[in-house]
């Protein structure tokens, strides 16, 4: 497992700060890197590592969450109104939709598979949008009108959505039912997950509050690991109340962090969010080079051309609900156009759920996982690229006043 470990963060750096040196996203080296170690290529890695790729997965992305939560300012979110909400949903859809239309037609499945091939790609990446938008509302750019911010709050509910879909859709598949009654737990996680956070951050900065005024001073170091300690407890808490009532884990984890950023003096969250930033250092390399680890670039040999064009298709479809979802904000083209770029990549839930219908007994599984593989290695870069190379000329900075 050291040795694993070793290689994941003295390779993921190093060929990180490589393509960094290239004019290009740090992601794309660590990402290639997770493919090479990976078992598909020279298999370097421990399978003790494999095994709980998922959770480290998950500690990483719940690390930029909280950088997310101490980022986010509430009143630059409300001025996003409706259009983050339909955010969450609303491209997502599109692009389901559209799987259904095409991939019967260029792969001859019926359209249930289809549909639980489009809940597999719809997802956008957090891993990969969330850390952009906090670097972008650290930067000021496009915060005048709170365009990072919209998108980091719609990208943080669209997993939800796809993820529900995804599990409805592959029961019907594989000869259950159609549960129209789940599609109700979206709102529900939604809701609980937020109500939750706000709960739990509210305490948290009661304590802290009450600790200082007895004089008890709590360095921001314990603060960090306190807050850490406690996301990592809702992380778990969805998973344990799954079969009684859904509940996002990952949203009460950026609430409570936006819920103590509110009510906490604006340089104590400066802080803390700073100190996230340096976890994060080691957390990314973590989370994208094990998200390489996960992609089996063999399934895509068969799968070639007819996956890019699908892919294609799907993500113009993907833009027009992006286009729909913000038609009401007083967006020049260019920053419409940044929005569509923002939310293309695809990574974390496709290397989590791509394999699923595979390993369940679905017939097209190996056609799902090719996709969803090939996604990823198209959308991540291009997402992550079109991100750092617009954002200078489309979006606005906003200066200290």
């Amino acid at each position: 497992m050291f040795l694993s470990l070793s290689l994941i963060i003295l390779l993921g750096l190093s060929m990180g700060a490589l393509f960094d040196r290239l004019k290009l996203p740090r992601i794309i080296g660590m990402l290639i890197t997770g493919i090479i170690l990976g078992p598909y290529v020279l298999n370097l890695l421990d399978s003790s590592i494999l095994n709980i790729s998922s959770d480290l997965r998950k500690i990483a992305l719940v690390i930029i969450l909280l950088k997310a939560g101490l980022s986010l300012d509430i009143s630059d979110l409300k001025r996003s109104g409706s259009s983050a909400i339909l955010l969450a949903f609303l491209p997502a859809s599109f692009e389901i939709l559209a799987y259904i239309i095409f991939a019967p037609m260029l792969f001859s499945i019926n359209r249930i598979d289809a549909a639980v091939l489009g809940a597999v790609l719809a997802a956008v990446s957090p891993a990969v949008v969330v850390p952009k938008m906090v670097d972008l509302i650290e930067r000021k750019y496009g915060t005048k009108k709170a365009i990072p911010q919209m998108i980091m709050a719609g990208a943080s509910c669209d997993d939800i959505f796809t993820i529900v879909l995804f599990t409805t859709f592959l029961n019907f598949a594989l000869g259950g039912e159609l549960n129209i009654k789940s599609l109700f737990k979206i709102p529900v996680s939604i809701i609980l997950g937020i109500a939750i956070g706000i709960l739990l951050g509210y305490g948290l900065y009661l304590a802290f509050e009450n600790l200082y005024k007895r004089k008890k001073h709590v360095r921001n170091s314990i603060k960090v690991i306190i807050m850490l300690g406690f996301s990592l407890l809702l992380v778990a808490l969805e998973d344990i109340l799954a079969d009684i009532i859904p509940m996002s884990g990952l949203l009460a984890v950026i609430s409570m962090a936006c819920t103590i950023r509110l009510k906490s003096d604006e340089l104590v969250s400066k802080r803390l969010s700073e100190k996230f930033s340096k976890i994060w250092l080691s957390a990314e390399i973590i989370l994208f080079v094990l998200v390489g680890a996960a992609v089996d670039i063999r399934y895509m040999l068969s799968f070639g051309i007819e996956a890019i064009l699908i892919i294609i298709i799907c993500l113009i479809f993907r833009s027009i609900g992006v286009l729909i979802s913000i038609a009401k904000r007083n967006f020049t083209a260019k920053e419409r156009i940044f929005c569509i770029v923002a939310y293309l990549p695809k990574a974390t839930v496709q290397a989590a759920i791509g394999s699923i219908p595979l390993f369940s007994g679905l017939e097209s599984g190996n056609l799902i996982l090719s996709v969803a593989v090939l996604s990823i290695l198209i959308t991540a870069p291009l997402g992550a690229i079109g991100i750092d190379k617009l954002y200078p000329k489309y979006l606005q900075k906003e200066t200290d006043e």
